[in-house]
């Protein structure tokens, strides 16, 4: 799976590759809720539908006259951060996609991706992480709850 990398002041993000749309918009009060308006012009470009749910992530925006840089330490080198999974972890989580091998996928934290084979879309598993890179973490069921 493909990830683009977003370098924001101090903040290093991972974006998935299934990314529909970016853009920036204010949490508005309005009645008992709180809205937060997407562009027309998001929807009519063709890859946002009107009557779909979506993923929403929230980042602070930078202050005014501040710009986005790349976070550089004192050897100008940016590490990755550290997975957020450890080999031999349990946790109970649910499958949201079924990757190109049919391999069942679910997210954690800042939208690490965990691969656990022999499960289906909407699962909800506990799994033991067994093998941690970089960039993926892979697991086994360790129970199925549904």
């Amino acid at each position: 799976m493909a990830f683009v990398t977003i370098f924001c002041k101090t903040l290093l993000m991972e974006i998935p590759s299934q990314l529909h749309s970016l853009f920036s918009a204010s949490v508005e009060e309005r009645g008992d809720a709180y809205v937060i308006e997407v562009p027309k012009k998001e929807v009519r470009g063709g890859d946002l539908q009107y009557d779909e749910t979506y993923r929403v992530a929230l980042l602070p925006s930078p202050s005014i006259g501040e710009t986005a840089q790349p976070a550089t330490d004192s050897t100008s080198e940016r590490r990755s951060p550290e997975p957020p999974v450890e080999e031999g972890e349990i946790r109970t989580v649910e499958i949201e996609d079924l990757g190109d091998q049919g391999d069942g996928l679910t997210r954690v934290e800042r939208g690490f991706v965990v691969i656990v084979p022999d499960t289906d879309r909407g699962e909800q598993v506990i799994i033991e992480i067994t093998d941690v890179r970089e960039n993926v973490a892979f697991a086994e069921v360790v129970e199925r709850l549904n």
